[in-house]
Order: structure tokens, then C-alpha cells, then sequence
């Protein structure tokens, strides 16, 4: 069923920027749902926002079609606007944001399901109990998301090439070697030449096509495929099917205080050492609650990342 015509107009003083998010929203995902859930919001108020901004300029924004909502006339004239708008709005909110000099707030943290793991609940836990202003939010993501769009303030990262916008500190670095399930009997049970275990061992490999992450291409480049005897997506689902016994992955070597039951069967494998990152934006590194994380965070984290004598 069409949607019915706006109400008449009133006038566009009445706009901000809030109803300028939601119908760039709905452009760049192409329907309410996925407007919905790039905002955070529920799809009945994306719909109303909509309502009522076209209701606002008189005019139809959207056409729903069997693909999705696309923009009429009107509604592309005011995507483009806002979308120029958009850069503008949120370097004012980050530099804003930046002189905040309380330790109170919101604090948004993006990190890798790994790290999340097992590098961060420990340092995370003590510094929630020493500043109970500040409400830390976490987002686990295999990705680094936009700091520019503020959809995190600091990220930690395992990762050899960082974005030359953000600032931060190398933590450490990971150390990656092969591990099995401890007193697995088919399984290498001792420190075994890396050659030997491609050639020998049932191995948990990664997406056969991805090459983006350096794991990937480590894989990809020296193990056969037909030594791989699953296949999963992440370092931390490999984890998990180390555990069972059914094969032996390359896995970071901070996890061995944490996981008794495996254990190493290589020495480090020096093309697999990736640096950790704890980054933000800089505009946001003035920021009192940004510059506690990264400092007592940081440094609890740098200690776990420390090679072990």
C-alpha cells in the first residue's frame, strides 16, 4: 500500500539535525529496518521521524519499491545536503567532545572479540571500579570502525597498519604460535619444527577466499589446503575447535595464561608478530576520560602483552 502524501507544509525553520540523520539513514541502507539498525533506534520511530519530516518540507522524500526505499526528487536534493552537512556536525561534536575535562560520561570502546577476551576484562573491570562516572561501552567487531563518525572514542586493534588520522600508542605486540589440546595423543605434544606440523598435523584454518587479515594470508600461504580439516572465521572460533582436539591453529600466545588446556606446540612465528594498538581520534585525545582509559588501560594491557621470562 502507498504511503500517503505529507501533510501540508510548515516551515523548514523547524528542521534539525537529528531529522536529517534519519533520512540519510534510510538512503544509505535503503530500507526502514536497516536505517534502524545503523541508528540504534526501532523501526516505528524511523518511520515517524520520516513522517514527520516530510510533513515538515511538504514533500515526498522516499518511494517504497519491491528494493527498498529510494529517494524521490526532493528526498535526493536533501541527501546530498545533509550529507555535506554531516562531516561539518560531527567534527563540531568531536571537538566539543575534546575539551571535556570531567571524568564522567560515555565512553565507547571498539576491540576485536580476541582482545576482548583475553587482554581486556582485567584491565577493563579496574578501571570501572576507579571511575564509576564514566559508563564504558564495549563493541566487539573484527573491523575497525569510523572514530570520525564517533562510532567508537578509542579502539583497540591488532593490526600492522593503523589510519594516519588516528593517534594512540603501540601497546605490545602479539606473539602468534600453533596450538593443540593438551594430552591429546593425536596431536603434536611438544615444541615440534613448524614444517613438520604443516606437513603432519590436522590444522583449523580460516575463510578460504579472505586474504585482508594477516592470519589469512599466513594461512593461505603455507598451509595446504588439504591439511585444513575446518574451516571458521575468527581467532577466537578457532579457539574454540582447538579445544575439542580436532586440530591445531595459529593462535596469539596471550591467551596462554587463560587457557590451560592448550597448549604450545611452536616457538613464536616471527611473520605473524602484529602490534596492538590502543587508538582514537585527535580530537578526542584531550578528553579527561579518553586520556584515562588510554593511560590506565594501557598500561595494564601493555603488561599482559609483555613477553614472559
Amino acid at each position: 500500500m502507498p504511503r500517503r502524501p505529507p501533510a501540508a507544509s510548515t516551515s523548514p525553520d523547524a528542521l534539525n539535525w537529528d531529522d536529517l540523520r534519519h533520512a540519510l539513514a534510510i538512503a544509505e541502507q535503503g530500507s526502514l529496518a536497516g536505517a534502524a539498525r545503523a541508528l540504534g533506534v526501532r523501526h516505528s520511530t524511523v518511520l515517524r521521524r520520516l513522517d514527520a519530516l516530510e510533513a515538515r518540507l511538504g514533500a515526498r522524500l522516499f518511494e517504497r519499491q519491491r528494493s527498498g526505499y529510494v529517494p524521490t526528487e526532493a528526498g535526493e536534493l536533501l541527501v546530498e545536503h545533509a550529507g555535506r552537512l554531516r562531516p561539518a556536525l560531527q567534527e563540531m561534536q568531536r571537538r566539543i567532545l575534546g575539551r571535556d575535562l570531567a571524568l564522567s560520561g560515555t565512553l565507547r570502546l571498539n576491540v576485536a572479540h580476541i582482545a576482548m577476551l583475553y587482554l581486556l576484562p582485567a584491565p577493563l573491570a579496574k578501571f570501572a571500579r576507579a571511575h564509576p562516572g564514566i559508563a564504558v561501552e564495549v563493541d566487539e567487531a573484527s573491523q575497525l570502525v569510523d572514530l570520525s563518525r564517533r562510532d567508537a572514542d578509542v579502539a583497540l586493534r591488532l593490526s600492522a597498519q593503523v589510519p594516519q588520522h588516528l593517534v594512540g600508542r603501540e601497546l605490545g605486540r602479539a606473539r602468534f604460535r600453533v596450538y593443540a589440546r593438551r594430552g591429546d595423543r593425536t596431536l603434536p605434544q611438544r615444541r615440534t619444527p613448524l614444517d613438520k606440523l604443516i606437513a603432519e598435523a590436522p590444522w583449523i584454518g580460516y575463510e578460504r577466499d579472505r586474504r585482508a587479515r594477516f592470519f589469512d594470508r599466513w594461512m593461505h600461504e603455507q598451509v595446504p589446503p588439504e591439511r585444513v580439516v575446518l574451516r571458521v572465521d575468527l581467532l577466537h572460533s578457532a579457539l574454540a575447535m582447538v579445544r575439542t582436539g580436532l586440530g591445531v591453529a595459529v593462535l596469539p600466545s596471550f591467551i596462554e595464561p587463560h587457557e590451560p588446556l592448550l597448549l604450545p606446540v611452536s616457538d613464536d612465528i616471527p611473520a605473524l608478530e602484529t602490534p596492538v594498538w590502543l587508538l582514537t581520534h585527535a580530537d578526542l585525545r584531550a578528553t579527561a576520560r579518553v586520556t584515562a582509559f588510554m593511560q590506565e588501560a594501557g598500561r595494564d594491557i601493555s603488561k599482559a602483552l609483555a613477553p614472559k621470562r
